[in-house]
């Protein structure tokens, strides 16, 4: 049957109507993405021109850091062009492109995390068979599970999505179209697909982080039996990857495990984890890595 939709587009609220608080977010979002972008290419091109940071470990930072460059641009350019204008409309088919997009990329990003915590797990507790385990053929294999599983999670939400009438109104109380806005849009009762939503979304995202967290709990446990200077720089290590699981997954749990509603307090999580997150990740990652440090100092000189 042909889902029938009377409205061509939806009008997004934002993150505030006030102009003053507007122009101010402008300015706030654009030095946010610049350093976004230059801050992860700047680790992309350092990792790829530098032989030493040639193991897996760096393999998926420089992937992570591609994953956050596009997950940003996903959502905060629109955003800093709607904060120039009072209207800020989106058609529905680019409202649906901006849903496809993000949960794509941020269901990569969360397979790519697990993936980089599993790296972890085999270098620091079985590091005699590292090089046996973590051949290329197994980061490549990897690599294109995650790009798999993100597509697969998208699709399922864009389905559920396309399959509901829009009859009016179509005021976004957000600033990207996100599943539990459009729901609330939706002229039909969206209960169960609310529940598919929290089982797609938030019920994945608690179990992938409790099962990472217990994962770090394992790897830590086992530093016992490392030197001194391993064991800080294998915590170095964690600190960093978990610190980075945490800003991402922690707004994602709160956002999506609960029934489909919305509170005003989801804008500032989406802004954590789609905006946030992405900028911080190459500071996490280089402050706390002698290497990677290195590796800049040598492509600047």
């Amino acid at each position: 049957m042909e889902i029938s939709h009377n409205i061509t587009g939806f009008f997004m609220l934002g993150l505030s109507q006030d102009l003053e608080i507007q122009r101010v977010l402008f300015v706030v979002f654009l030095i946010i993405y610049v350093a976004t972008v230059c801050g992860n290419v700047l680790i992309v091109v350092t990792i790829t021109s530098s032989p030493a940071l040639a193991s897996p470990m760096y393999f998926f930072l420089a992937n992570l850091s591609f994953i956050d460059i596009c997950y940003s641009s996903s959502m905060v350019p629109k955003l800093i062009a709607d904060s120039l204008y009072e209207g800020r409309t989106i058609s529905y088919e680019g409202c649906m492109a901006q849903l496809f997009g993000a949960h794509f990329l941020g269901g990569v990003e969360i397979i790519l995390l697990t993936v980089m915590a599993y790296d972890r797990y085999v270098a620091i507790c079985k590091p005699l068979h590292y090089t046996i385990i973590m051949t290329r053929h197994l980061c490549a294999l990897l690599l294109g599970v995650t790009w798999l599983g993100g597509f697969l999670h998208s699709l399922v939400q864009l389905l559920l999505i396309l399959q509901l009438p829009f009859c009016g109104p179509n005021v976004i109380n957000h600033f990207v179209c996100d599943l539990y806005p459009l729901l609330e849009l939706a002229c039909t009762n969206t209960y169960v697909i609310g529940l598919l939503v929290v089982a797609n979304s938030g019920v994945i995202c608690l179990l992938i982080f409790l099962m990472l967290a217990a994962s770090y709990v394992v790897i830590l446990g086992s530093l016992r039996s490392h030197s001194a200077e391993g064991r800080r720089k294998a915590l170095s290590t964690c600190v960093a990857h978990f610190t980075v699981v945490a800003l991402f997954f922690v707004p994602c749990v709160f956002t999506y495990v609960r029934p489909s509603s919305t509170l005003p307090v989801d804008k500032i999580m989406a802004v954590f984890y789609g905006i946030l997150t992405p900028m911080l990740n190459p500071f996490i990652y280089t402050l706390r890595n002698d290497e990677v440090k290195n590796a800049m100092k040598k492509l600047f000189t």
